[in-house]
């Protein structure tokens, strides 16, 4: 049976991590062994990053809807848990939007939830 060598899939994997690492400063673009060091180290900030931008985005939200909130006279946490008591079920991704587009909505589901508390 004949040899088989891993000439091929060892430049296509290397192909590969280069092809990722294109952009990068210096050696890291060039040479396969800092390359394949960026890429793992990008991945892993892109994981984080991905993580992140869902924390900040919840954030903001919660900040637009207490700011809202407060105009209406009423603070984040007492809104929410009327909310919660008259049963309206919109997420905070909602409610943010609402917020700040249609303040009269906005304002009608404060009073919704004072008289639900």
């Amino acid at each position: 049976m004949a040899r088989v060598k891993g000439a091929l899939m060892t430049r296509k994997r290397r192909n590969k991590v280069l092809k990722a690492a294109k952009g990068y400063w210096g050696a890291k673009s060039k040479h396969f062994k800092m390359a394949k060091q960026a890429v793992m180290k990008s991945g892993n900030y892109a994981f984080t990053g991905r993580k992140l931008k869902k924390r900040d985005f919840r954030r903001l939200w919660i900040t637009r809807i207490s700011a809202q909130a407060k105009a209406c006279g009423m603070n984040y946490s007492t809104f929410m848990n009327g909310l919660k008591k008259a049963g309206v079920t919109l997420n905070r991704k909602m409610l943010a939007e609402i917020a700040v587009s249609d303040k009269a909505a906005f304002a009608a589901l404060v009073e919704q939830a004072k008289a639900a508390l």
